[in-house]
């Protein structure tokens, strides 16, 4: 089968890459663009992993054509063999798309109106004469509705984004809760830092308190309705049975034969020599494998069987397709077997390697569901190279900038702001982007400073740079990965500036840990007992000592950066191993405290999934966090569940109802009563916010105890 000229490049570095057909031809989406599609036309991606395994997704406009999306069909299946026919495929369809696909896109799904057969394109513009409006959408998987620019859009229980191209209002209603405005404030950030590139201001604006702006764009204001409860209930023992096909060509034409009624299906049952279709329907997906030894004509008919399946099942049309082949099954599609086992499964600390012709990955303590079929850091915030460009650092000081000297970068301080110019080739023009870190302790003026600076800098360049605004501990991988061989070091607070604002404390911590992209960071943490984890590095530096502390998990790379934090920190550190310290470190942690030892936690053969139980829309509903979570998705009015496979946390938020706080138990034991693995009677923990033990925290990097002393929400917004 041919391939199209714009696979010549497909697959060959980590991250995501987007196409749009047009015309019967593929066009490249650019970068800054997305997450944004038109509800007219159908895409294609790619999602590579470092280990050069791949997903392929199709994604439909609920107004696509029936010729774009056959040919979106076609040109998938032309790079599924480009790539070997190994990568994983799915089928999204606007308003379900699939938590991997999600993932890709932490900042939220953005749709918009029309497509290519109306003239509408993804320029590389900065759009400043953009009039529209976004209706924002979801607790978990952001999605923003492009509706008609009208008061008759709105209600009180949403949130809005009135985009005038230099001015970006984000509208809250009256009865929607901080947390929603959080997740939607991601949404209007992203477009003023990626489709504007920092250059239009951002506005957040409460019900009743509209500028004059707003009201001549859409007039006189009415009275607004209440918001409409149209979340889907979530019926968990029915989602998760599945139903297991043969697919067969034996007689000239695909047929589907029953294997098994109803999971868990035993992982014999699936012959090498074969096709099959797991039947999820009741949760809308399909899953169709492909036995490596299948003839021709059965792997390449997958989709179009799946599709004829949905169509005789009568399921709904935006009922979700992943086509995969052996050995590179997905965590969704192996829970619905009792015994699965991968062919380098690993028990205890070690590596572990994916099979068939995908590269060998090198096993992440923690991040290893990035190994999956989960999105990374690379993924989320497009890692444009391998940061081999030209750096150039400025702090923020006295409202302008200074010059930081090379050999400290690599350094950020908690209390000051930087900005971060970085000069890269991309097909043949230079290319900029400007990273604006602004530290958890530095003032408001600096802050200020900093994104007026930004601007300054960007206008000063012809307004060609990208710019990305980065909050202390949530930097992205490509930003990490600047400093080479050296790790990312964030000090929990001071300056780099002479006679800094504050003193270090006596006693410090530095968390070490390298994450799935190969970057490494070490940040500052809390000087306890609590904060170590078997997975992981540390050094702690006392007025007396110096130890670098080794997990039975950690790995060879992040003992390198262990000992450039250790010359940083001007001393001659003693090398302690996990369970062989000397008296003289529990006492400069203040003495033994338990700290995190999951023994899955270093085996992770079954990533980590987060859940938010909700009852917002008036019923009780649990809702999975798409993409690699974060502290900052534990929304602190709602329950969250978290499964690390061995045990179940239920996380209780300070502004979580009773209601959730009674029915969340009971949704916790379904989950696990009816998990199709067969999985029953695991322990189920229940714990409150602020008093969350290291067998919790452990599973999120650089846990930050006093993140929720100050409104989340406000920060993100400055």
């Amino acid at each position: 089968m041919a391939s199209h000229k714009e696979f010549q490049t497909a697959g060959k570095e980590p991250g995501l890459q987007v196409w749009r057909v047009e015309k019967m031809d593929l066009k490249p989406v650019p970068k800054q663009h997305y997450g944004n599609f038109y509800n007219g036309d159908a895409y294609i991606l790619l999602y590579t992993t470092r280990g050069l395994s791949y997903n392929i997704h199709i994604w439909l406009g609920e107004e696509s054509t029936v010729d774009e999306q056959g040919g979106a069909a076609v040109f998938a299946t032309q790079l599924d063999n480009f790539l070997g026919g190994s990568p994983v495929q799915f089928r999204e369809v606007q308003g379900n798309e699939s938590l991997t696909f999600s993932g890709y896109f932490k900042s939220g799904i953005k749709y918009k109106k029309g497509g290519v057969a109306s003239g509408f394109q993804h320029a590389e513009t900065n759009e400043m004469n953009e009039k529209r409006l976004l209706h924002v959408k979801g607790r978990r998987v952001i999605k923003a509705t492009e509706v008609d620019l009208s008061w008759s859009s709105f209600n009180k229980g949403d949130c809005f984004i009135i985009d005038l191209g230099k001015d970006i209002y984000h509208w809250c209603g009256s009865d929607c809760n901080h947390f929603e405005r959080m997740k939607a404030s991601q949404v209007a950030i992203h477009i003023r830092d990626n489709e504007r590139r920092g250059r239009a201001k951002l506005h957040m604006i409460n019900e009743g308190e509209e500028p004059d702006a707003v009201i001549n764009v859409l007039g006189p204001k009415p009275n607004i309705p209440a918001g409409e409860d149209d979340d889907e209930s979530t019926d968990r023992a029915n989602k998760s049975k599945g139903s297991l096909y043969l697919i067969s060509d034996a007689a000239g034409s695909m047929k589907t034969t029953l294997v098994a009624q109803s999971s868990p299906f035993k992982q014999e049952m699936l012959s090498p020599s074969e096709c099959y279709i797991l039947d999820n329907g009741a949760d809308k997906k399909i899953f169709v494998w492909k036995g490596p030894d299948a003839n021709k004509s059965e792997r390449e008919a997958a989709l179009k069987v799946a599709d004829h399946f949905i169509k005789q099942k009568n399921y709904p049309k935006n009922t979700q397709i992943q086509v995969m082949a052996a050995a590179g099954e997905n965590t969704l599609f192996k829970q619905f077997f009792s015994n699965w086992k991968d062919k380098y499964q690993t028990t205890g600390p070690g590596k572990a390697y994916t099979i068939g012709s995908i590269a060998k990955v090198e096993q992440i303590p923690f991040d290893s569901s990035k190994l999956h079929n989960k999105p990374d850091m690379a993924a989320q915030h497009c890692m444009v190279d391998d940061g081999s460009g030209k750096v150039q650092i400025w702090r923020v000081e006295g409202g302008d900038k200074t010059p930081v000297d090379p050999s400290n970068y690599g350094q950020f301080y908690g209390g000051d702001c930087y900005l971060v110019l970085y000069t890269y080739k991309s097909g043949g023009r230079e290319q900029h982007i400007i990273y604006t870190w602004q530290g958890l302790k530095c003032s408001k003026d600096e802050l200020g400073a900093s994104a007026y600076l930004t601007v300054q800098l960007d206008d000063s360049m012809g307004g060609s740079p990208v710019q990305v605004r980065v909050t202390q501990g949530q930097e992205p991988a490509h930003l990490v990965s600047l400093f080479k061989e050296k790790p990312l070091v964030i000090h929990l607070g001071g300056t780099s500036r002479k006679g800094g604002q504050t003193q270090a404390g006596s006693t410090r911590l530095f968390h070490i840990r390298q994450s799935s992209t190969k970057a490494t960071r070490a940040v500052e943490v809390e000087p306890s007992a609590a904060s170590l984890n078997t997975n992981d590095v540390f050094v702690l530096k006392s007025p007396d000592a110096m130890f670098l502390w080794r997990g039975e998990g950690a790995t060879e790379e992040e003992m390198t950066a262990a000992k450039h934090v250790e010359s940083l920190l001007r001393g001659n550190a003693t090398q302690v191993a996990e369970s062989k310290e000397p008296a003289g470190f529990w006492s400069a942690l203040g003495g033994k405290k338990e700290y995190q030892t999951s023994k899955s936690l270093q085996r992770m053969v079954k990533p980590p999934r987060l859940f938010g139980c909700s009852n917002k829309t008036g019923r009780l509903i649990a809702e999975e966090v798409p993409g690699d979570f974060t502290q900052m998705d534990l929304a602190t009015d709602d329950i969250m569940i978290l499964d690390t496979w061995d045990q179940i946390f239920l996380w209780i938020g300070n502004e979580a109802n009773e209601a959730e706080k009674k029915g969340c138990v009971k949704i916790a034991e379904d989950y696990v009563n009816t998990d199709p693995s067969g999985r029953r009677n695991i322990p189920i923990i229940t714990i409150k916010q602020g008093a969350e033990p290291p067998t919790f925290t452990g599973w999120f990097h650089a846990w930050d105890p006093k993140m929720w002393d100050t409104n989340p929400w406000e920060r993100i917004t400055l």
